[in-house]
Protein backbone atom coordinates (compact mmCIF):
# COMPACT_ATOMS: atom_id res chain seq x y z
CA UNK A 1 0.00 0.00 0.00
CA UNK A 2 1.11 3.64 -0.74
CA UNK A 3 1.87 5.74 2.16
CA UNK A 4 2.09 9.91 1.41
CA UNK A 5 3.80 11.42 3.52
CA UNK A 6 3.89 15.03 3.63
CA UNK A 7 6.41 17.84 4.99
CA UNK A 8 7.17 22.32 3.93
CA UNK A 9 10.25 23.16 2.86
CA UNK A 10 11.58 26.94 2.56
CA UNK A 11 14.72 28.45 1.71
CA UNK A 12 14.85 30.27 -1.33
CA UNK A 13 12.72 31.19 -4.09
CA UNK A 14 9.76 29.00 -4.70
CA UNK A 15 10.24 28.47 -8.17
CA UNK A 16 13.39 26.63 -7.20
CA UNK A 17 12.37 25.06 -4.29
CA UNK A 18 9.52 23.22 -6.23
CA UNK A 19 11.60 21.94 -9.46
CA UNK A 20 13.86 20.61 -7.09
CA UNK A 21 11.53 18.43 -5.35
CA UNK A 22 9.42 18.14 -8.32
CA UNK A 23 12.53 16.00 -9.74
CA UNK A 24 13.22 13.37 -7.54
CA UNK A 25 12.06 9.93 -7.77
CA UNK A 26 9.35 9.33 -4.60
CA UNK A 27 8.21 12.89 -4.32
CA UNK A 28 4.89 12.48 -5.68
CA UNK A 29 2.92 16.17 -5.17
CA UNK A 30 4.66 19.15 -4.65
CA UNK A 31 2.59 22.42 -3.66
CA UNK A 32 4.25 25.92 -4.45
CA UNK A 33 2.91 28.68 -2.36
CA UNK A 34 3.34 30.07 1.06
CA UNK A 35 3.63 28.53 4.35
CA UNK A 36 3.50 29.90 8.04
CA UNK A 37 4.70 28.10 11.03
CA UNK A 38 3.72 28.89 14.99
CA UNK A 39 5.32 31.38 17.04
CA UNK A 40 8.33 33.97 15.62
CA UNK A 41 7.68 31.42 12.18
CA UNK A 42 4.16 32.59 11.97
CA UNK A 43 4.43 35.02 8.85
CA UNK A 44 4.05 33.47 5.60
CA UNK A 45 7.25 32.65 3.60
CA UNK A 46 8.11 31.35 0.30
CA UNK A 47 7.85 27.22 0.15
CA UNK A 48 6.87 24.36 -0.84
CA UNK A 49 4.32 21.16 0.31
CA UNK A 50 6.19 18.18 -0.39
CA UNK A 51 3.85 14.59 -0.81
CA UNK A 52 6.43 11.95 -0.94
CA UNK A 53 6.61 8.37 -0.33
CA UNK A 54 9.11 7.36 2.56
CA UNK A 55 9.77 3.66 0.93
CA UNK A 56 11.48 5.11 -2.28
CA UNK A 57 12.60 8.43 -0.61
CA UNK A 58 13.39 8.75 3.11
CA UNK A 59 12.98 11.99 4.80
CA UNK A 60 16.99 12.44 5.88
CA UNK A 61 17.57 12.19 2.05
CA UNK A 62 14.51 15.38 1.25
CA UNK A 63 16.05 17.37 4.17
CA UNK A 64 19.45 16.94 3.09
CA UNK A 65 18.76 18.04 -0.80
CA UNK A 66 16.79 20.90 1.00
CA UNK A 67 19.51 21.79 2.83
CA UNK A 68 22.20 21.64 -0.15
CA UNK A 69 20.10 23.38 -2.22
CA UNK A 70 19.51 26.95 -1.00
CA UNK A 71 21.38 28.64 1.35
CA UNK A 72 20.67 27.25 4.74
CA UNK A 73 23.56 28.86 6.38
CA UNK A 74 23.29 32.45 5.09
CA UNK A 75 21.21 34.69 7.30
CA UNK A 76 20.38 37.37 4.60
CA UNK A 77 18.00 40.40 4.47
CA UNK A 78 15.73 38.50 2.66
CA UNK A 79 14.92 35.80 5.32
CA UNK A 80 11.65 36.56 6.05
CA UNK A 81 10.24 36.09 2.42
CA UNK A 82 12.76 33.12 2.23
CA UNK A 83 12.69 31.47 5.22
CA UNK A 84 15.00 28.66 5.88
CA UNK A 85 12.81 25.97 7.49
CA UNK A 86 11.45 22.61 7.49
CA UNK A 87 7.79 22.24 8.27
CA UNK A 88 6.66 19.33 9.97
CA UNK A 89 2.90 18.19 10.26
CA UNK A 90 3.17 16.38 13.55
CA UNK A 91 5.79 15.72 16.46
CA UNK A 92 7.32 12.97 15.45
CA UNK A 93 8.75 14.62 11.97
CA UNK A 94 9.35 17.38 13.97
CA UNK A 95 11.96 15.75 16.10
CA UNK A 96 13.44 13.92 13.56
CA UNK A 97 14.34 17.34 11.39
CA UNK A 98 15.25 18.79 14.48
CA UNK A 99 18.09 15.54 15.27
CA UNK A 100 19.31 15.40 11.74
CA UNK A 101 19.77 19.04 11.50
CA UNK A 102 22.13 18.41 14.41
CA UNK A 103 23.71 15.40 12.91
CA UNK A 104 24.51 17.41 9.83
CA UNK A 105 25.70 20.74 11.01
CA UNK A 106 29.37 18.86 10.70
CA UNK A 107 28.96 18.94 6.66
CA UNK A 108 28.77 22.36 6.67
CA UNK A 109 31.68 24.99 7.29
CA UNK A 110 29.18 27.80 8.70
CA UNK A 111 26.10 27.09 10.88
CA UNK A 112 22.78 25.93 9.03
CA UNK A 113 20.08 28.88 10.22
CA UNK A 114 17.38 26.26 8.58
CA UNK A 115 14.65 26.27 11.14
CA UNK A 116 12.20 23.34 12.15
CA UNK A 117 8.87 24.55 12.49
CA UNK A 118 5.20 23.14 13.52
CA UNK A 119 2.84 23.80 10.17
CA UNK A 120 0.53 26.42 10.51
CA UNK A 121 -0.92 27.07 7.07
CA UNK A 122 -0.67 27.59 3.07
CA UNK A 123 -1.66 29.23 0.47
CA UNK A 124 -0.99 28.55 -2.65
CA UNK A 125 1.09 30.49 -5.71
CA UNK A 126 -0.84 31.96 -8.64
CA UNK A 127 -1.52 29.17 -10.87
CA UNK A 128 0.63 31.10 -13.67
CA UNK A 129 3.54 30.54 -10.99
CA UNK A 130 2.78 26.82 -10.91
CA UNK A 131 5.45 24.54 -12.64
CA UNK A 132 7.37 27.33 -13.22
CA UNK A 133 10.48 25.04 -14.09
CA UNK A 134 8.96 22.74 -15.97
CA UNK A 135 7.04 25.20 -18.01
CA UNK A 136 9.94 27.77 -18.96
CA UNK A 137 12.96 25.57 -18.87
CA UNK A 138 14.87 28.21 -21.25
CA UNK A 139 13.98 31.22 -19.28
CA UNK A 140 17.23 33.19 -17.86
CA UNK A 141 15.76 32.97 -14.29
CA UNK A 142 15.78 28.96 -14.65
CA UNK A 143 18.93 28.32 -16.33
CA UNK A 144 20.70 30.86 -13.81
CA UNK A 145 19.46 29.79 -10.79
CA UNK A 146 17.39 26.16 -11.04
CA UNK A 147 19.42 24.41 -13.00
CA UNK A 148 22.52 24.43 -10.67
CA UNK A 149 19.99 23.38 -8.14
CA UNK A 150 19.33 20.55 -10.70
CA UNK A 151 22.83 19.98 -11.41
CA UNK A 152 23.50 19.14 -7.77
CA UNK A 153 20.58 16.51 -7.59
CA UNK A 154 22.55 14.49 -10.92
CA UNK A 155 25.83 14.74 -9.20
CA UNK A 156 25.58 14.43 -4.88
CA UNK A 157 21.83 12.82 -4.91
CA UNK A 158 22.01 10.59 -8.46
CA UNK A 159 19.91 7.70 -6.97
CA UNK A 160 17.18 9.67 -5.99
CA UNK A 161 17.27 12.46 -9.20
CA UNK A 162 14.69 11.63 -11.75
CA UNK A 163 17.20 12.05 -14.91
CA UNK A 164 14.49 11.23 -17.08
CA UNK A 165 12.57 14.27 -16.49
CA UNK A 166 15.29 16.68 -15.90
CA UNK A 167 17.14 15.77 -18.57
CA UNK A 168 13.91 15.53 -20.73
CA UNK A 169 12.75 19.36 -20.07
CA UNK A 170 16.12 20.68 -20.36
CA UNK A 171 19.77 20.20 -20.67
CA UNK A 172 21.57 20.48 -17.13
CA UNK A 173 24.93 22.58 -17.97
Amino acid sequence: MLRITKIGFGGGCHWCTEAVFQSLKGVHKVEQGFIAGEDENSSFSEAVIVSYNAEEIPLKVLIEVHLRTHKSTSAHAMRRKYRSAIYTFNDGMFGYAESYLKELQSDFGQNLITKVCHFKAFKPSQEAFQDYFYSNPEKPFCETYISPKLKVLLTKFAFYADENKINRHHEVK
